[in-house]
């Protein structure tokens, strides 16, 4: 009986949000039922595993209880994805949002839920701390591990075909995965101006795919980088196969202990600095210092959030952060582009080009979203269909906060600063010819 009336309210809440919001998704309770009746096939519907569900959000509507209960299939969506859902969702604040609902509908539904388990599992509960990185390497190797070590096959799954897992560059706009990242890394090797028999760096090599196309393309003798055993693996496997042991060396190191002075002509950090952190800029940016040469070349490739009037006020944690590092990047943390440049200057560099990516990472994660659902079983059958969930979540939201402007990518080029020309040519034509 209690069932039933709980069901009945929810069922009239449900309508008046379509009907009063011109909501265009349907719902699919846990009895079967749908909202409107008679739900046309292949409509985008959310589909609401159990009534704990219901009352999980009503008790905690936050945005962790929501990723729990979709990670376990407990909210899924039928036919559509959660970029059908933002771009249908009505262009309304939370506050506007509840006073076109009838409040006495609301408060009915709250107290018949309010008191209902909210039943299980939560499999994120258990997951890691959302505390910032404190630049130890020992925790640098847990917090890399944790993601990239769950399964080389499981990013070939969605990843382009030279494993590249940093936002690509798109000379058009409609270039498929593989050619945006075989443009981003030429790019970066001409931002570079690599030249045969130059010793490169690259910071967080990954998979190894920049030092191996550095190498080959260009002559130089690269050493990259990484504290992910499995891409560590992955890439000397590579290298021995491409027969280039005398020019490619992949190492299992943290960057702040790769040894020597003023030893690379060149380094390279594509992605990493969000793993380290802007806490550990003075560790960051002395390591590239004392390894690059007088007259050498700093590449800085980093996901940056739009600063704020205040540093203080950007310090503050967001929340999007903190669900980022509980979740997916444990010990992460961004930068904005105007305190990286700072930073740079106060250790010692002279920043000499700054360009803005959002709209290629946009795009590069929407192409990896999109992999990654298409190759779904595949996926579960490698980690498990908690965790598939959650990177599809991830990557679905991270492509809608670069469309956003929530976040931006920035490639920041540097040099030691010097008295004297840089080196450089006088234009920038030879990069985009």
């Amino acid at each position: 009986m209690f069932a039933e009336s709980r069901l009945s309210s929810l069922k009239k809440l449900l309508g008046q949000m379509r009907d009063r919001l011109g909501l265009d998704v349907g719902f699919i309770l846990w009895d079967g039922s749908t909202i409107p009746d008679g739900l046309a096939p292949g409509a985008l519907a959310l589909h609401v595993a159990d009534e704990g569900a219901v009352a999980a959000l009503i008790r905690r509507p936050k945005l962790n209880t929501l990723l729990n209960l979709w990670v376990t299939g407990r909210l899924d969506l039928r036919d559509g994805t959660l970029f059908d859902i933002v771009a249908r969702r009505p262009k309304m604040h939370t506050k506007e949002f509840l006073r076109v609902l009838e409040k006495r509908l609301v408060l009915g539904v709250v107290a018949k839920f309010l008191f209902v388990s909210r039943g299980g599992p939560w499999p994120l509960d258990e997951l890691s701390s959302d505390k910032r990185n404190s630049g130890d390497p020992e925790e640098n190797r847990r917090n890399i591990s944790y993601h990239y070590d769950i399964s080389n096959a499981f990013y070939e799954l969605w990843l382009d075909k030279e494993m590249v897992y940093s936002c690509a560059y798109c000379t058009d706009w409609n270039n498929d995965i593989d050619q945006m990242q075989q443009d981003k890394l030429e790019m970066i090797c001409r931002k570079l101006r690599l030249k045969p028999g130059e010793r490169m760096l690259d910071i967080g090599c990954g998979w190894g795919a920049m030092a191996i196309y550095a190498a080959t393309h260009y002559g130089v003798t690269s050493c990259g980088v990484t504290l992910s055993e499995q891409q560590v693996a992955y890439g000397q496997a590579k290298v021995r196969r491409l027969s280039l042991e005398n020019l490619v060396k992949i190492e299992l190191k943290d960057y702040s202990l790769v040894e020597g002075e003023k030893i690379f002509d060149k380094v390279v950090s594509i992605g990493t600095h969000e793993h380290i952190g802007p806490d550990n800029n003075a560790k960051y940016f002395e390591t590239v210092k004392r390894l690059l040469k007088p007259g050498g070349l700093f590449l800085h490739h980093a996901i940056t959030w739009p600063g704020k009037q205040k540093h203080y006020n950007f310090r503050r944690r967001r929340t999007e952060g903190k669900l980022f590092n509980k979740y997916i990047f444990p010990g992460g943390d961004l930068d904005y582009i105007g305190n990286t440049v700072t930073m740079l200057e106060r250790h010692g560099f002279e920043v000499h080009d700054i360009e803005n990516w959002r709209e290629h990472y946009q795009r590069t994660c929407r192409h990896w979203h999109d992999r990654l659902l298409k190759n779904y079983d595949a996926a579960v059958a490698q980690i498990g269909e908690t965790k598939t969930r959650l990177w599809l979540a991830y990557l679905s939201m991270s492509s809608i906060m670069f469309e956003r402007n929530v976040f931006n990518l920035h490639q920041t080029l540097a040099s030691p600063r010097r008295r004297g020309p840089s080196g450089l040519p006088p234009t920038r034509a030879d990069l985009y010819r």
